[in-house]
């Protein structure tokens, strides 16, 4: 069996239409053509040549390569990765169908595969290092192969999802000892990977109660006087956050933060809105570095004017927004420079 990557649209715009639906689908825009009658990788790259004229040699052959997997390789019981772009986590499914095409689908969602979901909302530091590099490339599809991925992410299912050290072949986070091993020419999502590894120093250094000290730290950077609680029962509130000067102007923010690696449930936020009650605060914000389960994202509109959540990815958004401004002793736990590269072409239409 093996493990395949999909992506769900640069921007994650498909990605609720996978998991709501229970399907894959091949989302190249304009591709209304049953590919269950090609017979072999010259006749599918005629067929996008006939629909993608002006694409250059180059693109047409990306193209093939990644569509031909999804029309003709991919078998039942094979498991699908589908990173999401909302926030820092993996869905996990299980192909469970062939190829199927319906010429009157809405475009683009001519092509697709049913799927069985086994997990969502995995967070990615659950993930090796090395099986996230794995996970690394551009292309919309492709098959994780390097560092024994597919028994590693499968005995991760039989473990609640967690990495398993005797299996771990994981490459270090930086410098020349690295045993990532990117085919050549290979085109490798660098934010995405950087973001990863930051992640990565983060669950390192700052576990436990030592996470509440960093979002102290951000909130600082962004301006706030604020209150932090010590390490025990802290009864719901784990920073309290105002404007200067001494914290006694608006908003008055109540704070709760959770360390652990499984996404939080409704019962939490609501503590969280009791928590603001008793101390007179008028908003929140709730922090879940294992990210939210559901029931607390369908709260989000009713909460919108009261309640913020930060999963892993928003508080590295903020983490990198505010850089400048944390103080020495953190950017010395954290130490991030700043660089640029060229953008890598869309890999998809």
């Amino acid at each position: 069996m093996a493990v395949w990557l999909m992506r769900v649209g640069k921007h994650g715009e498909y990605e609720d239409k996978f998991l709501q639906t229970s399907r894959a689908y091949l989302t190249w825009h304009g591709l209304n053509h049953d590919l269950s009658h090609v017979k072999d990788k010259t006749e599918l790259r005629e067929v996008l040549r006939s629909t993608y004229p002006d694409a250059p040699p180059g693109r047409l052959s990306n193209f093939t390569g990644q569509i031909w997997p999804f029309a003709k390789e991919m078998a039942d019981g094979d498991w699908l990765m589908v990173p999401s772009k909302k926030k820092s986590a993996i869905h996990i499914a299980e192909i469970a169908g062939n190829y199927a095409f319906d010429a009157n689908a809405t475009d683009p969602f001519h092509h697709t595969r049913p799927l069985k979901w086994i997990a969502t909302d995995v967070p990615r530091s659950n993930f090796d290092q090395d099986l996230l590099f794995s996970m690394g490339a551009v292309q919309t599809i492709c098959e994780i192969q390097r560092h024994d991925a597919e028994k590693r992410i499968r005995a991760m299912g039989l473990s609640g999802w967690k990495s398993s050290p005797s299996n771990s072949t994981a490459a270090p986070m930086s410098g020349s000892g690295s045993s990532d091993t990117s085919p050549p020419g290979e085109a490798i999502d660098l934010e995405e990977r950087g973001r990863d590894q930051i992640a990565q120093l983060i669950s390192h250094h700052f576990q436990g109660h030592d996470l509440t000290r960093l979002v102290d730290a951000i909130l600082r950077a962004q301006g706030y006087f604020t209150y932090r609680s010590p390490p025990g029962p802290d009864k719901g509130i784990d920073i309290l956050a105002a404007p200067a000067p001494l914290g006694f102007g608006e908003p008055r923010i109540c704070v709760q933060v959770k360390s652990g690696d499984t996404p939080v449930d409704a019962p939490t936020l609501n503590q969280l809105i009791g928590a603001m009650q008793n101390v007179h605060a008028s908003q929140g914000l709730l922090v879940s570095w294992g990210g939210f389960k559901s029931s607390v994202d369908k709260e989000i509109p009713a909460q919108f004017f009261r309640v913020r959540m930060w999963d892993q990815k928003v508080l590295i958004n903020e983490l990198l927004a505010h850089y400048d401004k944390l103080d020495e002793d953190v950017r010395a736990e954290l130490p991030l420079k700043r660089i640029w590269t060229i953008a890598t072409d869309d890999v998809e239409e």
